[in-house]
């Protein structure tokens, strides 16, 4: 028997085995959210233990971004040329022993190299297995599958604070990276005892694979298409930067509360994408992209005229915010796709690497020593809905979407 029909009969296996492959995919998935977003109720706390302003503190979720975009280009041609297994587990291994080290750090420059390395390996998780997918499923159970992953993947920023939150209730910060390495265990055993996915490897050198990033960057409606749609995600990654400041420091409230307020603004995200699978079916997508981007701006209008007033008033208007990305991305993502007639794994790489690099500029923007962070968002957003909100009338009149 050759080596693709023995990975053909475990891939078949795993389709079978659907209730222990599903939530290995989904853990997979969900590693960048969780380590973001677990550490962000401890951001005040170690800004006062370490003495440092909040823009040096906030670099641990800034440096986390950036480093998990940029190492999103690699992981998928590297898996594609040697298979899943040995860079999924080699990145997983990475992502354990970073967050192990993370816990015993002795001060802000330690902790925001260490999570660097953290980054490093948990940009194999997500990448890969999303790859995984594919190679296990196909057609409308891929699809189905992947609708799994993704409530998944919107549960996880509305559950990763609130055990964070429940962590420093009883314990102390260095226990969230503790839990991490927990997690990243859990998921290097499940990865041993799956087999390899990939039927047949790929032949083609892997420096020119990385070429393909060369072709896309050379194509106009592709590039503007992603600077367009990573715009629209700015306001959402500044608020994940200056939310616990704003709700901790700002507004008086314990890191436990915070996290359930956070939980709340995250729910905003998955209420969005479920709406959007339910208005396709009645409504354009050109349109509810309109209406996305339309509410981002109105977010911003009502964030500077009611969000200094108290915890809800800045909570609602950031609910609308975050909804209205959560109902256009998921057609943006396909608009921005549709750009390309190759390259499709080269191109959702970038796509996402640009969504990071540009929320990162976002989380660094946010922390640096406003007076008030509420209003500061709230410009953003309103400044960024705008922006977007004229460029996609523009490339709508250009013919760039107006099919989608």
């Amino acid at each position: 028997m050759t080596f693709q029909q023995k990975t053909n009969n475990s891939n078949e296996n795993l389709k079978r085995n659907l209730k222990g492959t599903l939530p290995l995919l989904a853990l997979l998935t969900a590693f960048p959210a969780l380590s973001t977003d677990m550490i962000l109720p401890a951001v005040p706390s170690l800004a006062k233990i370490w003495n440092q302003p909040l823009s040096v503190i906030n670099l641990i979720l800034v440096c986390f971004f950036v480093t998990y975009g940029f190492f999103l280009l690699f992981y998928g041609p590297i898996s594609d040329r040697f298979g899943r297994r040995r860079p999924l587990l080699f990145g997983l291994a990475v992502y354990i022993v970073a967050s192990l080290l993370c816990a015993f750090a002795s001060s802000a420059p330690i902790l925001i190299g260490l999570r660097i390395l953290q980054a490093a390996g948990a940009a194999a998780s997500s990448s890969i297995s999303m790859a995984m997918t594919k190679d296990i499923f196909s057609g409308q159970e891929r699809e189905r599958i992947l609708a799994y992953i993704a409530v998944i993947m919107a549960l996880a920023p509305m559950i990763a604070p609130v055990i964070g939150g429940w962590i420093l209730a009883d314990f102390s910060w260095p226990w969230i990276f503790f839990i991490q390495a927990v997690m990243g265990v859990i998921g290097i055993l499940g990865v041993l005892r799956f087999p390899e996915t990939l039927p047949r490897v790929s032949d083609v050198p892997l420096s020119r694979m990385m070429h393909t990033y060369g072709r896309l960057l050379l194509n106009p409606s592709y590039i503007v298409m992603v600077l367009v749609m990573s715009a629209s995600l700015f306001p959402l990654y500044s608020f994940i930067a200056g939310s616990s400041d704003i709700y901790i420091n700002g507004f008086g409230m314990t890191e436990q509360k915070y996290s359930y307020f956070f939980a709340f603004n995250a729910m905003a995200l998955m209420v969005g994408s479920f709406s959007c699978l339910r208005l396709t079916r009645s409504i354009s997508s050109r349109h509810l992209m309109t209406a996305g981007f339309a509410g981002i701006f109105l977010g911003g209008v009502f964030l500077l005229l009611t969000g200094q007033h108290g915890p809800w008033s800045f909570a609602l208007p950031m609910f609308l915010i975050t909804f209205s990305l959560g109902l256009s991305r998921p057609p943006s993502n396909n608009l921005v796709l549709e750009q390309v007639d190759r390259d499709a794994g080269s191109a959702s790489s970038l796509l996402i690497f640009s969504y990071f690099t540009l929320g990162a500029v976002g989380m660094w923007f946010i922390s640096l020593e406003w007076a008030d962070k509420v209003p500061v968002l709230g410009a953003i957003a309103l400044g960024c809905g705008a922006l977007v909100l004229g460029a996609w009338a523009v490339l709508q009149r250009k013919g760039i979407g107006g099919a989608a």
